[in-house]
């Protein structure tokens, strides 16, 4: 079984935030730690379980609980 994880696109898309943001977010280390990460720094590529971003968005002070963006 093939295990998929979000990219900081998806993490993006996931949340209904900009990929900018998002790569702001874990630059700044306000993301949780990646679940996976293939390559060395800094051209790594970092990977987050959808459940950990949940987690992550349900716990954020301020924030937490922010709906998914629609698709329609």
């Amino acid at each position: 079984m093939t295990i998929r994880y979000l990219s900081l696109n998806g993490v993006a898309t996931h949340l209904g935030i900009s990929p900018h943001t998002a790569k702001k977010y874990a630059d700044d280390g306000r993301l949780p730690e990646p679940d996976a990460e293939i390559g060395d720094p800094p051209r790594n590529i970092r990977g987050w379980l959808p459940e950990t971003i949940d987690a992550w968005n349900d716990s954020r002070p301020g924030h937490g609980g922010r709906p998914k963006k629609s698709d329609s």
